[in-house]
């Protein structure tokens, strides 16, 4: 029986590892994370962020045994989340998320495996997590230890590793590693609070964690004594959690700096594997990138990109390592972009070729630049809340929660960076004036590019507000008369039936699940997001009494913007729009809404 391991941590003090945890922690894959630094390049704003993915793993391990103990779960479920959290990140490529995005925008270099395209790291670690039982010595291990089956028993910890809840008989299991309130996330706020010295970050894990109960086999907030109070701090919790992540994006993920030292890195790379690509073929190419998330470290990567990139991309690669980092000299955010293009740039953003397009076509138009689109990941999506033995989402139950969620939708950014060295030829004010100019001309094209080679399915959801809108609609007397819909569900609900439409089920390509009692997607839910936070449809917060208790929700109605930019792509869609419409009028008095009127000259601005 082998000793105990004792890790002294800085975050979580003192760790345990047993002798299982042990064996796991000092394969080659686990070690492989200590050369890889959590935040990648945030080091060249934030000296002290070079804190590794081992040492994270090994947190998120901690956390997750702790949250389960907190819910008191059987010991060999503790033995099987702790596992989990220690693995979650062992496909996770060098320096951070630079290689996802090449992928992203170069689909020719996607590996295929078992059938399947790989692009994010979660389907990396499912498939080394899988791959564990392999060495005969852990196999035989997870035989007499577990009393199982090691392939089962690493293909369910591959999926709670990777949150995936649905697969697993337990799926609060999952929900623990990789949900909106779990062990990855409080481990690494209150990592890298530490490390970046950015105290935005910090947390109260032990009343987040306390705050957490099992009910129907979720992980939902609440209180264990059914106190009112106890559900107000488990709220005040949460709410706390959720500011700390938005600050974090804000002042670390999307610092300028950070981001220039990114995109220098992601175009060296990319230039790297082109290379590469025509001289060994686009099937090594994937190997290699195969290689980049299971092999690879941060050095490693580099090395790559030394042996194969173009001068040009050395040079990025000499004064990102000598800290030369380009500056930005024109950046938009949503706050100086108007809504039609906001929701262009977001779309975009999310469609990599198309967004490589756009970016080197600006490159092109200012000479020698980078030019960098970026949208906030990660929007919280499905919490829930336990209150008086009735479940609701968190965000409707909380108006800050539900703001913070909109505030991260909303963080989008165009940036052009220059070397350091010709900033002071530049004309800012210049710049950014074509640079406007060319946003304003290309986004709406390269939607039409995207749409050439496949729906976009948030498109599709917008076309279902405007369909709403141009039936109910009224204009008299200088004043428009608008539908609010009432209910979130009613779209969930509508939007599956479109689902397994003949004509529309490409349109709305979502998928749900009943673990609430109705159908729900989480996608579609972050797209509805995205679209109040772009300005193409308004939020109202509503409150109601039910069972002697005062209750808020929020409902939707299109904005002049949202009906202008719907009315401008109908046309794309002629036939899908068609049947949306004739869905809408056969069901038009089943549709839950308000009737809102305000004067025209207010909805409509001024020509």
């Amino acid at each position: 029986m082998q000793k105990p391991l004792i890790i002294h941590d800085p975050v979580h003090k003192t760790i345990v590892l047993d002798e299982f945890e042990q064996m796991l922690l000092n394969t080659r894959h686990v070690q492989r994370l200590r050369n890889i630094q959590q935040l990648g390049l945030v080091d060249h704003v934030y000296p002290g962020a070079k804190h590794t993915r081992f040492e994270h793993s090994i947190g998120t391990m901690h956390v997750a045994s702790v949250i389960g103990q907190s819910l008191s779960l059987e010991e060999e479920d503790i033995r099987r989340i702790r596992i989990a959290g220690l693995l979650h990140d062992v496909g996770h490529s060098a320096f951070s998320h630079a290689v996802e995005s090449v992928l992203k925008r170069n689909p020719q270099l996607q590996p295929v495996i078992e059938g399947r395209k790989y692009i994010e790291h979660e389907a990396f670690s499912k498939n080394v997590i899988r791959m564990l039982p392999q060495d005969d010595f852990i196999a035989r291990y997870t035989e007499s230890e577990f009393g199982t089956d090691p392939f089962h028993f690493f293909d369910e910890i591959a999926k709670i590793a990777t949150g995936d809840a649905c697969a697993i008989s337990k799926p609060y299991l999952a929900q623990i590693i990789a949900g909106d309130v779990d062990a990855d996330r409080i481990d690494f706020l209150l990592r890298d609070s530490y490390h970046t010295g950015v105290s935005f970050g910090l947390i109260d894990a032990d009343q987040i964690i306390d705050s957490l109960i099992i009910k129907d086999g979720n992980i939902v907030l609440g209180s264990s004594e059914g106190l009112e109070y106890g559900n107000e701090m488990a709220l005040t919790a949460a709410e706390s959690m959720l500011i700390s992540r938005a600050h974090h994006y804000t002042a670390i993920i999307h610092n300028p700096k950070t981001q220039a030292a990114r995109v220098m890195l992601l175009y060296a790379l990319e230039d790297a594997l082109e290379h590469f690509r025509n001289v060994t073929g686009t099937e090594a190419a994937k190997g290699e990138i195969v290689r980049f998330f299971t092999e690879y470290n941060d050095n490693d990567l580099l090395v790559f990109i030394r042996l194969h990139a173009a001068e040009r991309s050395l040079r990025l690669l000499d004064n990102l390592q000598k800290g030369r980092i380009y500056v930005p000299v024109a950046r938009f955010s949503q706050k100086v972009l108007r809504p039609s293009t906001r929701m262009a740039l977001a779309t975009i953003a999310r469609h990599g070729v198309a967004k490589m397009k756009f970016e080197s076509r600006l490159a092109r138009e200012h000479g020698d630049v980078l030019v960098h689109l970026d949208v906030a990941s990660g929007v919280p999506k499905s919490m829930r809340i336990s209150i008086e033995d009735e479940e609701s989402f968190f965000y409707d139950e909380s108006a800050l929660a539900n703001g913070l969620v909109r505030s991260i939708s909303r963080q989008l950014s165009l940036t052009t960076f220059v070397h350091p060295d010709a900033v002071a030829g530049m004309d800012r004010t210049v710049v950014s004036n074509r640079m406007h100019r060319v946003v304003d001309e290309l986004s709406p094209r390269l939607l039409g590019f995207i749409r050439a080679e496949q729906y976009l399915p948030i498109e599709g959801i917008i076309l279902l507000f405007y369909a709403i809108y141009n039936i109910f609609k009224k204009e008299e007397a200088g004043f428009i008369s608008m539908p609010r819909l009432r209910h979130i569900t009613w779209l969930y609900r509508t939007i599956l039936q479109f689902s397994d439409h003949n004509l529309l089920k490409n349109l709305f390509e979502y998928s749900f699940h009943e673990r609430y009692g109705f159908p729900y997607s989480d996608k579609v839910f972050e797209d509805i997001q995205v679209l109040v936070a772009m300005g193409i449809v308004d939020e109202d917060l509503r409150y109601y009494e039910k069972n002697g208790r005062y209750r808020q929700r929020y409902e939707y109605v299109l904005t002049y913007d949202g009906s202008e930019y719907a009315r401008r792509i109908a046309g794309s869609y002629a036939s899908e729009f068609k049947q949306i419409e004739s869905y809408v009028l056969i069901n038009k008095h089943s549709i839950p809404k308000d009737m809102v009127t305000m004067p025209l000259a207010r909805y409509a601005p001024l020509k």
